[in-house]
């Protein structure tokens, strides 16, 4: 008896807390940020956050995304012109248990300036990173963990790597096959890329593990 008393006390309990949990969920807002000085790199470190790449329409950087007093972002630009994005977060272990944030509020929008930016680097966890038609005047350096990297019609100047685990790369990059030096690792996947090859006045690097990768070369 003093058993299913205690029983029925746990569960009572945990409905509390879980419902507790949901009722003190802070609501998102959305924020814009537009830089406001010339801009030569770009670093996201994001977690569990979908990341849509873009060109800008007016050759200004522009960055949409939600946030509320328990899940932020840390902006800044150093004196290198390198502007910074990262995950921040004030969640007790409470937070973590209720209702998952809404897609809408888990995506970021990134407007760049089409072939004028240096470098971008991008990392995410547990969602896709996806590129509409972009060209880039030197590297791009991708990394999602737990999901996937799709693009389309991505112009690099130099070097473009792509990493994933536990997801799959595909997209279609400007340029011949002979314009890239490639070196790909593929662990539990399929690939239609070579393991090595020489030759490319650009560089191609792409590790998958656990997931399958597809990139085709388009011929300007």
């Amino acid at each position: 008896m003093k058993r299913t008393i205690s029983l029925a006390l746990c569960l009572v309990l945990g409905s509390s807390i879980l419902s507790g949990c949901s009722n003190n969920s802070e609501p998102f807002e959305e924020k814009n940020y537009t830089s406001d000085t010339q801009i030569n790199e770009i670093n996201l470190d994001i977690r569990d956050r979908e990341i849509e790449v873009s060109a800008s329409e007016d050759e200004q950087i522009h960055i949409q995304y939600f946030e509320n007093n328990k899940e932020y972002y840390d902006i800044s630009v150093s004196d290198e012109n390198v502007l910074t994005m990262t995950s921040a977060s004030d969640k007790e272990w409470t937070d973590y248990i209720g209702v998952k944030t809404s897609a809408e509020d888990r995506k970021i929008s990134l407007q760049i300036p089409d072939a004028l930016l240096n470098n971008l680097t991008l990392s995410t966890t547990n969602e896709d990173i996806t590129f509409s038609v972009l060209a880039l005047a030197g590297s791009a350096n991708i990394s999602s963990n737990g999901g996937n990297i799709v693009f389309e019609n991505l112009d690099v100047g130099s070097n473009l790597t792509l990493n994933v685990k536990n997801g799959d790369i595909s997209g279609t990059v400007v340029g011949s096959y002979d314009d890239f030096s490639i070196q790909s690792e593929i662990k539990k996947g399929k690939s239609n890329l070579p393991d090595n090859k020489d030759g490319g006045e650009k560089t191609l690097n792409v590790f998958a593990n656990n997931g399958d990768v597809n990139i085709e070369f388009l011929n300007e």
